[in-house]
């Protein structure tokens, strides 16, 4: 039986069993958003090598994205979804494991930050542990999320596209950053095994969600069967996407807001410890201003975007973003930082709810896993170097500006690179452009080529 979305106007069985599972897929992220820089920061204090475990979880989507949405087009999205979650939870209960086993050699952060006590004897073997254990569970992730946002046209009526992923950012930031991190703060203030085996079961659960989805998910259109010819499939991936005027545009500004933004966030967990005196606790409930604005975002989005327009909405979020990283760089209490996390969350997720629902109303079916693996590989693929040029921003910084100062850095870098990159985008990313691609889909037309 293939599955399609249910008649305009409501949201079917199918579309709340998915929501649920993305949900506790994205409880998992929040955890782990916490728990591994947190384990990373109590094995070492290298602030590159800290650096690199938020970078191996993001690895993947540079190298893999691209093959990934070949598979997407292949295959039943359904199940890939659910079979990466069970990857997912097969590679955190070996990982759970380790630590668990390790835990007792491994000091608190702050003794180890204050030369109270040292790193622990197989330091070197935990780290690989640690940055093999990230980039298995980001080749999955990479997979299951090119395929759950694919499979949503299939879900969800056109016409609630916008509200359906409104819900699912709206959820995936209250599990991400609201519910997860705090969470992962306390279950680390118990074992710091803990919060790994709780992502386990989330991995288990959604799992079972996605798997309870009715329908058979095959892509429609004009099938790609036989022996994959990589190069090819994805060059028309490729293609496609560069092709589209607004949607290069979006994906090549995506790429540098998440470079920066990713760029800032690696080192977040020494700001915190360092700048802003955090412990485990407290940093969980810094993070929960993102989730806080995430929330209203999914709330807000199509709303804000129904009345100033698509365009109009994407622009003022690189503005207010943009803002937000350089108060944070300035900021001198966690009170500060939490408000401009909050309009960061904010405005992230109305940039996502505009851009996804964009992507899903106007690219073919059949395409869809490609051009979206495509567009996610300029945006997503450069999370990794964000996170790499975190620690090289402030290992270089350091020994000119100071320790603090050096901590600020990206925060300030990521505001400059934001507020400059509205130059390019003005005359790309308006209701203008929006409008002339929606009209050519429905004209039936390639959207906005050159």
């Amino acid at each position: 039986m293939t599955c399609h979305a249910p008649a305009e106007g409501r949201l079917g069985a199918n579309y709340w069993k998915l929501l649920s599972a993305h949900s506790f897929s994205n409880l998992g992220d929040g955890l782990r958003l916490v728990a591994i820089p947190w384990l990373a920061s109590a094995i070492t204090r290298e602030p590159m090598l800290i650096a690199l475990a938020t970078a191996a979880v993001r690895v993947p989507w540079l190298v893999f994205s691209l093959p990934a949405g070949v598979i997407t087009d292949r295959v039943d999205r359904r199940l890939l979804v659910a079979w990466m979650d069970v990857a997912g939870a097969i590679t955190m209960l070996a990982f759970a494991g380790i630590v668990l086993a390790n835990q007792a050699s491994i000091a608190d952060p702050a003794a180890l930050a204050a030369g109270t006590a040292g790193p622990p004897a197989n330091q070197a073997v935990l780290l690989g542990l640690l940055y093999l254990t990230a980039l298995l569970i980001g080749l999955a992730e990479v997979l299951r999320d090119n395929s759950a946002q694919t499979l949503m046209p299939s879900i969800a009526p056109k016409d609630r596209l916008e509200r359906a992923n409104g819900r699912v950012w709206g959820a995936e930031i209250v599990m991400n950053q609201f519910v997860g991190p705090p969470l992962a703060g306390a279950l680390l203030g118990v074992a710091l095994a803990l919060p790994f085996l709780v992502n386990v079961g989330t991995f288990a659960l959604a799992a079972g969600l996605a798997f309870a989805i009715a329908g058979s998910f095959a892509p429609r259109g004009p099938a790609t069967t036989g022996r994959i010819a990589w190069r090819t499939e994805i060059g028309a991936g490729l293609t496609w996407l560069w092709n589209h005027r607004l949607l290069r545009s979006l994906a090549l500004i995506l790429g540098a807001l998440n470079a920066m933004g990713t760029m800032a966030v690696s080192i977040y967990v020494l700001f915190a410890q360092e700048i802003l005196e955090l412990d485990a606790g407290t940093f969980g409930l810094l993070l929960t201003g993102t989730a806080a604005g995430g929330v209203l975002g999914s709330l807000l989005a199509a709303r804000i975007s129904g009345v100033i327009g698509p365009g109009r909405a994407l622009f003022t979020a690189m503005l207010g973003m943009g803002l937000g990283y350089g108060v944070i760089g300035l900021a001198p209490v966690a009170a500060l930082a939490w408000l401009m996390l909050l309009v960061i969350g904010f405005l992230v997720v109305q940039w996502n709810v505009v851009t996804v629902s964009l992507r899903q109303s106007i690219v073919p079916d059949h395409m869809l896993g490609r051009v979206n693996s495509v567009y996610r590989f300029f945006g997503w693929g450069m999370i990794s170097v964000g996170s790499l040029l975190g620690g090289l921003v402030v290992s270089a910084g350091e020994p000119l500006l100071g320790r603090e100062w050096a901590l600020r850095t990206p925060f300030l870098l990521a505001a400059a690179v934001h507020l400059a990159l509205l130059v390019y985008a003005l005359p790309r990313i308006n209701n203008r452009r929006v409008r002339e691609a929606t009209s050519a889909q429905e004209a039936g037309g390639l959207i906005g080529t050159t």
